[in-house]
């Protein structure tokens, strides 16, 4: 890495040169990615939405400095060819080049925020479809999380229903991260990660919007993959999810969960960006290796 912080070069451009600051998201290499091919997805909006927690580490996300280190590094190993991140996750990486080449996802509905009363009203306070089209970026992402207990759900869905029929016109892939979802004793929000819960998520966001073309599904990767795979025609890619001590038994069952023919890759985030063992790079390669077969 070079002796001046990463920080301190984004700080000096934004503050000398906004415009080109601006520009460089789009000004970028445009994506050797081809429809078709697997999709490796460094993901990095968490922070956006107060989820900051890396295991016991309630801030490990943080320390901007370390994060964007830890994605440079990521995002520099070969077969890693995507990115999804918030406007300033986005923007910072494009400025110090990183983004040359890549797949990038924008990451929009960002107002439910970790452990607030109001978390399931997810709004679209990331970017919005003009955001992603402006930026020339090949979608938007969307976390959608069906309470029944909770009214906000409706307002939910309604927003990420619009944002999909905008981004299908514009044609740009809506990824769509849908839980059933449910608060436990302690009012904390916890998804529901059974496969009849998964394939119920996954049947209700199929049917959203007026134009499912553009719409792909980012999902857990759960035992019953095949079964939760039937559940619609749409393109798959499997989230990473909370940082396991087991990496093997992780891997496994990625591995696993990799077998449908409608799955087209993983997008992975805390999982490869916080390894046990630190070394990011180690933790990267290895999960490109599951593509590989």
């Amino acid at each position: 890495m070079s002796t001046t912080p990463l920080i301190d070069s984004l700080v000096e451009r934004r503050v000398k040169d906004p415009r080109g600051f601006q520009a460089r998201v789009i000004d970028r290499e445009r994506p050797r990615w081809h429809g078709g091919e697997p999709l490796m997805v460094i993901a990095a909006d968490h922070p956006a939405r107060g989820a900051l927690r890396v295991g016991a580490d309630e801030y490990a996300m943080a320390d901007r400095e370390s994060l964007l280190e830890r994605c440079v590094t990521a995002l520099s190993r070969p077969g890693v060819n995507g990115f999804l991140g918030t406007s300033d996750m986005v923007q910072d990486l494009a400025n110090l080049g990183a983004l040359e080449g890549k797949v990038v996802f924008g990451s929009m509905n960002r107002g439910g925020l970790r452990g607030a009363s109001f978390e399931i009203d997810d709004r679209m306070t990331g970017y919005d479809v003009d955001g992603v089209i402006g930026q020339d970026l090949a979608g938007g992402k969307m976390l959608m999380r069906y309470d029944f207990e909770d009214s906000s759900t409706s307002d939910t869905v309604a927003a990420c229903a619009s944002s999909i029929d905008a981004l299908a016109r514009a044609g740009r892939i809506a990824m769509v991260e849908p839980f059933i979802s449910r608060r436990d004793a302690t009012g904390k929000v916890v998804n529901d990660l059974s496969t009849q819960a998964v394939v119920k998520s996954v049947a209700m966001t199929a049917g959203l919007a007026a134009d499912s073309t553009w719409t792909w599904l980012k999902l857990p990767a759960v035992e019953g993959m095949e079964e939760v795979a039937r559940a619609s025609s749409m393109p798959i890619l499997l989230l990473g999810g909370e940082l396991s001590d087991d990496v093997e038994a992780t891997r496994r069952m990625w591995a696993r969960a990799l077998a449908p023919s409608t799955v087209q890759g993983l997008v992975l985030g805390r999982s490869m960006l916080y390894p046990a063992d630190g070394d990011v790079a180690s933790a990267v390669d290895n999960a490109v290796t599951l593509l590989e077969v």
